[in-house]
């Protein structure tokens, strides 16, 4: 009965809360204080995870659930479709990843090729097989909101590394499978676009200065024109400039974190950089590897505050609608509070604490993301 109590107080004040009574959420947005015990904090936050669609936009599991018997220098095991409905989380983008090999190798790029499309097809069959009661994959913006109704996890197929690329062709075929994000490289150079930890040039097209090659701008046009978003996650600041230059429909940032808080990690974002994303209408999704949120304290110190920390940053630089989450979960993702898909409820509670409103929180966890997705959507539509 106490339990039923505190979920109605709680979700008076959600109401309250969302609406923005000047009186009362003016001062909580500056005190960031809602004056709630943590157990009204929590019915709070999980009010508002029954209506928000809340999604993490990058986890690793693919290969640790294909792979069991594999050998991983990461935590697995931080997501599973029960994990993920104890914390509330409604779906998340399972990515098949890939280690950088010889691009300028044609048997390489065949293998590279060949494994994707195995990994996708077995991950497909994974989940609308044996896990078809429990979740479905989404292939577009209105088979999120469906499966949401449904009760079910939702399940967005994503490719992390652009190396299968071969042709434009290639492309075409994700599509099919039911891709919906690419990161065009993953840390170092390919085909497409050079990465954020380039070290020798010469693994590179001279002429390109460390951006998107001739190629890697035909493979961006295409992807918009198929409604597979591109992810900017892992590239170089100069292929980020090149992709923004081109675009005609949004980007994500799939896992990144920023750079103004820890700046030792070549793979965050500047402000300038998050800016130019927020200019096209983009988002960037924040990573929670240790590694990318703080130089200060050791590893086993850097909790929800800290990742709350890069998540504020980037509201307060260019607006709520501009952030959301991308854990990393089972390929090094984690933080103090944190650690797997069950605990997505405490992110919200610290972000409550801090001042978010409803509103705010809604688009967080997934209305920024969808808004992203659709207008990919729109704009590949002109062209079918």
């Amino acid at each position: 009965m106490k339990r039923i109590f505190v979920i109605v107080a709680a979700l008076s004040l959600l109401f309250s809360y969302s609406s923005d009574a000047q009186e009362h959420c003016g001062k909580c947005k500056k005190s960031g204080a809602l004056n709630l015990t943590d157990e009204q904090y929590m019915a709070l936050a999980d009010s508002i995870h029954k209506v928000a669609i809340s999604f993490d936009t990058h986890v690793d599991t693919p290969t640790y659930s294909l792979h069991p018997d594999g050998h991983y220098t990461v935590a697995k095991g931080q997501v599973s479709f029960e994990l993920m409905r104890q914390g509330g989380q409604d779906g998340a983008f399972f990515a098949i990843y890939l280690d950088q090999g010889p691009w300028q190798n044609q048997k390489s790029l065949d293998s590279a090729y060949n494994w994707c499309v195995d990994e996708l097809l077995s991950w497909k069959n994974y989940v609308e097989g044996s896990h078809s009661q429990e979740a479905g994959i989404a292939y577009s913006t209105d088979d999120v909101y469906r499966l949401k109704k449904e009760g079910k996890r939702i399940v967005v197929l994503c490719i992390e590394n652009g190396y299968p690329v071969r042709t434009l062709e290639d492309l075409d075929e994700f599509a099919k499978i039911g891709v919906k994000y690419i990161t065009l490289s993953h840390n170092t150079p390919n085909q497409i676009c050079d990465g954020s930890r380039y070290i020798n040039s010469y693994y590179w097209y001279p002429s390109t200065g460390h951006g998107l090659s001739p190629f890697g701008e035909e493979v961006v046009e295409r992807m918009q024109q198929l409604g597979i978003m591109v992810d900017v996650s892992h590239i170089s600041s100069e292929s980020l400039v090149d992709v923004l230059k081109i675009v005609k429909a949004p980007v994500l940032a799939s896992h990144s974190g920023c750079k103004a808080l820890k700046p030792s990690q070549t793979r965050n974002l500047t402000d300038d950089e998050i800016r130019a994303i927020a200019a096209v209408d983009g988002v960037i999704q924040v990573g929670t590897g240790r590694f990318f949120l703080s130089d200060d304290l050791p590893y086993y110190k850097v909790g929800v505050a800290i990742l709350a920390n890069h998540i504020d940053h980037i509201k307060n630089l260019v607006g709520y609608r501009h952030v959301g989450l991308g854990t990393d979960f089972d390929g090094g993702g984690g933080v103090i509070g944190l650690d797997n898909s069950s605990q997505m409820k405490n992110l919200t509670v610290e972000l409550l604490k801090r001042g978010w409103t409803a509103e705010e929180l809604k688009a967080f966890w997934g209305g920024n993301l969808l808004r992203v997705w659709k207008a990919c959507e729109d704009y590949a539509s002109r062209f079918k």
